[in-house]
């Protein structure tokens, strides 16, 4: 096992589903909602999180959030209230228990979602006292390793709105693009290297000490299979598990992937 250079080894570890725009029906949402659970209440040492689609969060927030099971959003607007027609505010979701919220996945910033727009978010998150999941990552890996200046700019763009004592209520997710949905894994070397450039990254924005309480897991195309490697290999504090969050089997086997202790 790698050791974490970032934080203490006794963070709880962090393995959070985003459904993105599945399933189709609630009985089906309930009914993959309801896996995940049983997976989390054998596994209560990993924070488990489900961000369903907007429409699913108001029924999924009904049943039982066992242990340290919590509901996050898939995006948020930074407003909290106004003519925004189709966004969702951060008080919605804080009246609903969501307590986490994605910003920043690629696949909205693919859209019109900037650097800045990102920054909004992450500061409005805080403000009502969401924990933001602020996703980072390269769209390619050039040999220069100018994608490294791309992941800086991110983060450097929202830290800048977060408090030093907020810091510790961040989640950084790093997702390589081109992993994302497409059935490809970063290495293992490749993901240690990225986590060791982004702990130094928030060193060089904060200080040693205050980077040392921000968490930050790895998303793409992760699998139960890879689940093992990849986190007790690189330390990462967990995943953002996009397809295989779907499948109960599968997540409950990143779940214990992430609960297990590394061979001696």
């Amino acid at each position: 096992m790698v050791e974490w250079w970032g934080m203490s080894k006794n963070t709880t570890p962090l393995v959070i589903a985003n459904w993105k725009m599945n399933p189709q029906t609630i009985a089906e949402a309930k009914k993959t909602f309801l896996a995940i659970r049983t997976a989390a209440k054998k596994h209560s040492s990993v924070s488990v999180v489900v961000a369903p689609p907007a429409v699913f969060i108001s029924e999924l927030s009904k049943l039982s959030l066992a242990g340290s099971l919590t509901l996050a959003g898939q995006a948020m607007h930074s407003a909290a209230l106004g003519a925004h027609t189709g966004e969702i505010s951060p008080t919605m979701l804080k009246g609903l228990g969501v307590q986490m919220v994605i910003i920043g996945h690629s696949e909205r910033r693919a859209g019109y979602i900037t650097d800045q727009l990102v920054a909004d978010k992450v500061a409005a998150a805080l403000k009502h006292k969401l924990t933001p999941i602020i996703c980072v990552g390269e769209s390619v890996r050039d040999e220069q390793g100018n994608f490294f200046l791309t992941i800086e700019n991110q983060i450097a763009a929202c830290l800048k709105v977060v408090p030093a004592a907020r810091l510790k209520d961040v989640v950084i997710a790093y997702e390589p693009i081109w992993a994302i949905g497409t059935g490809k894994n970063a290495s293992v070397e490749q993901v240690h290297e990225m986590k060791l450039f982004i702990i130094k990254v928030l060193t060089k924005l904060v200080g040693r000490k205050k980077a040392a309480v921000v968490r930050v897991v790895y998303g793409g195309s992760v699998k139960a299979a890879s689940a093992t490697d990849l986190y007790h290999q690189t330390g990462m504090h967990g995943f953002l598990v996009g397809g295989a969050s779907l499948v109960g089997k599968e997540f409950a086997g990143i779940i214990q992937a992430v609960a297990t202790p590394p061979r001696a």
